[in-house]
């Protein structure tokens, strides 16, 4: 027996996932080759600065965030700016604190710099941390020096820690989608959206009911958009021209969709914050 895309979703939810399958998942290939060479350029330019401004996405402030950071927060003053707090829900924005706090991060400004929100905040405070710093106090000092901003690109730790990691960083933007597989986020989406029983994609996309299955999910996301592309079907007569949905566009317009808002305010850390994991799970 066939079952519609909406009978299937009602069926799938009798049966809701608790855990997605992250086994057979290649991370070390997530990780781009040209961003080794920047990792040692950055390495380098650490030596010539007062303070280190790491800038991180506020929907995973836990995840991913680079070692080499780490190793250097001892010696330098060090501010962390969690941007895009408008894309993250910052419900358990305390929490988010102490977690960092017992990770030795003293000083984190959460900001939206499309709106400007907080942004203002930044320069304040790292002329404080530097003038409050050790290394700083250097014979005559001109109470607003001026401030240089040495800019570096955004890198990866060499190692991802986990799949699941590798793709909240994927879901991001952060790694490539394409050596992932859009539509292995986009799984990787609806579950994070089902599990933390986040709906906005259903009134986004005018689906009536949430869904647990990505294969329905995305078959009506498609049919919505006018997402269709035409498959060549052997059959007894020949090749046959098959219309069917165009399932890639659909993972793409609603990777689109998350990472622009439309579907509302995400935490992907939730489950660190309360000391779980999917591979827990």
């Amino acid at each position: 027996m066939r079952l519609s895309p909406r009978s299937l979703c009602a069926a799938v939810r009798a049966a809701w996932r608790e855990s997605f399958p992250l086994e057979g998942r290649d991370v070390a290939r997530w990780f781009p080759g040209h961003m080794a060479k920047g990792l040692k350029k950055m390495q380098s330019s650490l030596r010539l600065v007062d303070c280190i401004i790491e800038v991180h996405d506020a929907r995973i402030p836990l995840s991913g965030r680079n070692p080499l950071f780490q190793e250097t927060l001892g010696l330098k003053p060090h501010l962390l700016v969690l941007n895009k707090m408008d894309l993250a829900d910052l419900k358990e924005q305390q929490k988010i604190i102490q977690h960092l706090e017992r990770e030795g991060i003293k000083h984190v400004v959460f900001t939206n710099c499309v709106k400007d929100e907080n942004v203002k905040q930044v320069i304040p405070t790292v002329t404080e941390l530097v003038g409050s710093s050790y290394r700083y106090h250097r014979g005559e000092v001109c109470e607003r020096p001026l401030m240089f901003l040495l800019d570096t690109p955004g890198v990866l730790a060499p190692r991802i820690p986990s799949v699941e990691t590798g793709l909240k960083l994927a879901l991001c933007g952060t790694v490539l989608d394409h050596l992932v597989g859009e539509e292995t986020l986009a799984d990787f989406l609806l579950y994070t959206l089902n599990r933390h029983q986040l709906s906005g994609y259903v009134q986004h996309y005018g689906l009536g009911e949430a869904c647990d299955d990505i294969a329905s999910v995305l078959k009506r996301v498609a049919v919505k958009l006018r997402k269709t592309q035409k498959v060549k079907v052997l059959t007894g007569t020949g090749n046959v021209n098959v219309i069917q949905p165009d399932y890639p566009a659909a993972a793409r317009d609603f990777l689109r969709a998350f990472r622009s808002g439309l579907l509302g305010p995400v935490m992907l850390d939730r489950d660190l914050l309360q000391g779980r994991s999917a591979e827990e799970s």
